[in-house]
């Protein structure tokens, strides 16, 4: 609990590693995960280091891992992860990993390229006796030999001048949204001294590349003259057509068609080379999954080396690297082992650093989640207060307070329930929707926010909206009937009756736990749950503000502010207590001394509350005790005088402490006075508290100036945020009120619209079931939907609300950053 109390010590140390044991050093912490390294070659290119060769050559084989795994991807295989951990391989073994990556990438090059060009070849034949056998040939051909067509004279009459021109013809085979632009440009290039036809084939062909079926258009073009031709072939080629040579001739034709079908048999027991393909990705398989891994960690080995400083004499690395002092020893013990055998131990010893620390606060599985919602805010400052020990219990608990009911806490509870229990098994932990992982990454909040909605909903007692009798009531309403003169006329017509406690021997006693379950059965069970969710909800809010102003104490006596304590602390809960504590105390009083007989009579705590403010009573609104306007108009002052406490009480302290310091000093004492200022309470490795003393700290070299305007700022703004906060914070937990109210009412509404008619619809048992199925279905639907999922999700906003802006911001500043130490988790994972 330490270590959540307050962020673990985190220390910088030096590491002088040998050159020939570097590699091995690095890669060990990378094991282990202790320390996370500083960037000594900041003014360095990336191409300037010393080591950027060896990146640059596991770059080039995690590219190379990429085309091998898309190919595996290809062939429908599946690589399965490495057995075990896997070190960072030695430098010597980048090359052989290097050449047999390349050897089996050339030959699954070698592979598709072969298998690519037989495709192609296959395509091609496929086509070409597509073109030969889609029949365009007779019509052409009678075209050709009858000379007194009617088409002839179109092209030239016999006997003229160019009768000795013969036809020639083009064919071949075009992608079909091609085919209409193509036969409009033919048409209009060549002013229709063509004939042009085009089929599209009854089968698609597979494509070459991709491997799905497409389809093809094939046309057979005809025309006289050598100019036109050089025009249909310029025009093919620009639409990419597939041309190929067609014969006059039909018997010619058709020994071309069974030359092309019986070679196109021929290649389709060798294409594609499967065996050898299954051979080459079989090794891939092997070699790939542990080669990535090693690679990668490699990769991050040399990137860590690279934020190192070479020493002088070129024998060592120099490292800087941030790490726990728990750690330390076991730092210690890591960089002796790696470097044992080389002959010279690596070093690692602690320097001192004026940086503000990294902030390293360790989590198992049930406080990730509660660490996660505080860090979402902003990582804590280095050792400040950590909020998540008390998130853990005032989170769930505040959710439950608007999320109340025992049947709703009780299925969230199960569903967190059954995610505990199968947290183990790799199907859910391998599970890839990010809805999915969203839960079960806060498992344990779910589980603890329905344990605690189940708690609330025995005090509002509430399950699915409909109130239980676990005890006997303390109530007696026969009190009520006795007394009143009901008549059964007056029964039949109010189905609902208001609860009179002031009626004798109707209040028996209190209820042994939660709220009487008659009250859900009286006219006034609303206005009863408004007020006293209300005025349960400023408690709760106030007892929740003041306990965080509260741990900011732990925070000024941890980092030596004690000055805090009287200038920032007491006045804070002085203002609190002093207005919004009265309230509470008023309430809780006016609970405790006034009776049922004298409730009609009772004062109005809130006029009481604006009076205090204006000093001033009212006559119809008498007092709650003696003396009250005493108490309340003393109070006022004195949380009125806290407020130039607050504001000039921090700035006039640390312009007094720090004026010695802005004095002129002599040119010989400069080393003396950055020693003596290091040991001032509020200059330490723990950083500064606020802004304003970040002003009064010292940079590396000289000491920084304290700006008085600046102090004076930063503190106004600081104390019209409290002052005004208490106000609207205080306001804001009625939001536990006002969600409370509203998800019973809409639990109220679901049974009533639902539940309530499907069970008055028939009384007969057959009829009922049959009835009830689709009902409740409907409900356990609406249900789960509306109240549990979205009214949850509403209720965990709000929630989330009041611990961000109403509890952290009294003692939390989250302006820190987290320890990212340098390791191979991810790797291995």
């Amino acid at each position: 609990m330490g270590s959540m109390f307050r962020s673990e010590e985190v220390a910088l140390v030096q590491l002088f590693l040998p050159t020939a044991a570097a590699y091995t050093c690095v890669s060990r912490l990378g094991e282990l995960g202790l320390v996370e390294f500083r960037d000594l070659n900041a003014s360095v290119s990336a191409f300037q280091r010393r080591f950027v060769v060896d990146v640059r050559r596991c770059e080039e084989l995690e590219k190379t891992f990429t085309f091998l795994q898309e190919e595996v991807r290809r062939a429908g295989l599946v690589l399965l992860p490495p057995e075990g951990r896997l070190p960072a391989p030695p430098p010597r073994d980048l090359l052989r990993i290097q050449e047999e990556t390349e050897r089996l990438a050339q030959e699954l090059r070698d592979v598709r390229g072969n298998q690519q060009a037989l495709r192609a070849q296959l395509h091609q034949l496929q086509l070409h006796a597509a073109v030969l056998g889609q029949g365009h040939g007779p019509q052409l051909a009678a075209a050709h030999t009858d000379a007194t067509s009617e088409r002839m004279p179109l092209l030239q009459a016999p006997g003229g001048p160019h009768q000795d021109l013969r036809v020639n013809f083009v064919a071949g085979a075009v992608e079909p949204h091609k085919a209409p632009a193509l036969e409009r440009l033919l048409w209009r290039a060549c002013r229709g001294f063509l004939i042009a036809s085009f089929r599209e084939l009854e089968q698609p062909l597979e494509h070459p590349v991709t491997g799905e079926p497409a389809t093809w258009m094939t046309f057979l073009i005809s025309y006289w003259g050598e100019q036109i031709g050089q025009k249909i072939r310029k025009i093919t080629d620009c639409f990419h057509c597939h041309v190929f040579p067609f014969l006059e001739q039909e018997e010619a034709r058709r020994g071309a068609l069974r030359q092309l079908q019986q070679q196109s048999q021929e290649l389709h027991p060798t294409c594609p080379p499967k065996r050898f393909l299954s051979q080459v990705l079989g090794r891939v398989l092997q070699l790939l999954p542990p080669g990535q891994v090693q690679v990668h960690k490699m990769k991050a080995v040399y990137l860590a080396l690279n934020q190192c400083s070479v020493s002088t004499t070129h024998k060592c690395l120099i490292a800087e690297a941030w790490c726990s002092v728990r750690d330390l020893p076991a730092l210690q013990e890591a960089l002796r082992d790696s470097s044992t055998e080389e002959g010279v131990s690596a070093v690692a010893h602690r320097i001192p650093c004026r940086d503000m620390p990294p902030t390293l606060i360790r989590t198992n599985r049930f406080t990730a989640s509660f660490q996660g919602i505080v860090d979402a805010y902003g990582v804590g400052r280095y050792q400040e207060v950590n909020p998540a020990p008390y998130t853990i219990i005032t989170f769930p608990f505040l959710f439950a307070v608007m999320f109340g009911d025992v049947g709703h806490g009780l299925l969230m509870f199960l569903f967190a329930l059954a995610m505990v229990l199968a947290e183990n098994r790799p199907a859910v932990k391998a599970a890839q929707n990010e809805i999915w992982q969203t839960f079960f990454r806060g498992r344990y909040l779910l589980l603890l926010m329905g344990l605690f909605s189940i708690y609330t909903g025995f005090i509002y007692n509430e399950c699915f909206s409909r109130a239980t009798s676990i005890f006997p009531s303390g109530w007696s309403v026969a009190a009520m009937a006795n007394q009143s003169g009901w008549s059964d006329a007056f029964l039949a017509q109010h189905a609902t009756l208001t609860l009179d406690p002031n009626v004798t021997g109707v209040f028996l006693g209190p209820y042994p736990f939660g709220i009487d379950p008659v009250w859900s059965l009286a006219a006034n069970h609303l206005s009863f749950l408004n007020s006293f969710k209300m005025k349960m909800s400023v408690i709760l809010g106030v007892v929740h503000m003041a306990f965080g102003v509260v741990l900011g104490v732990f925070n000024h006596v941890h980092f030596g502010q004690k000055h805090r304590l009287l200038l920032e602390t007491l006045p804070e809960l002085t203002f609190l207590l002093g207005l919004f504590g009265y309230l509470v105390f008023l309430v809780i009083y006016k609970w405790l001394c006034v009776s049922a007989a004298s409730a009609a009579s009772a004062p109005s705590i809130l006029i009481h509350f604006i009076n205090m403010f204006l000093f001033s009573h009212s006559p119809t609104n008498r007092p709650l005790y003696p003396r009250q306007e005493v108490v309340q108009a003393t109070l006022v002052v004195l949380a009125l005088a806290m407020v130039p406490v607050l504001l000039l009480g921090t700035p006039l302290h640390l312009l007094r402490r720090h004026r010695p310091h802005l004095r002129r000093r002599p040119a010989g004492r400069q080393e003396e006075d950055k020693a003596g200022l290091l040991d001032l309470p509020d200059a330490s490795v723990n950083g500064w508290s606020s802004d304003e003393e970040k002003a009064g700290g010292l940079d590396d070299e000289e000491e920084a100036e304290l700006v008085p305007s600046e102090v004076l700022m930063h503190q106004a703004i600081h104390t019209i945020e409290f002052c005004l906060g208490c106000v609207s914070n205080t306001a804001s937990y009625l939001r536990l009120w006002a969600l409370s109210l509203a998800h019973a009412q809409l639990s109220e509404v679901l049974w009533a619209m639902v539940m309530s008619i499907g069970l008055g619809l028939s009384r007969e048992v057959g009829v009922a079931a049959v009835v009830l199925v689709p009902i409740f279905a409907a409900f356990a639907v609406m249900t789960v939907v509306i109240l549990l999922v979205m009214e949850g999700l509403s209720a965990f906003l709000h929630a989330l609300r009041l611990h961000w802006v109403e509890f952290q911001n009294k003692f939390y500043s989250g302006t820190g950053y987290r320890l990212s130490p340098f390791t191979f988790a991810a790797t291995d994972d």
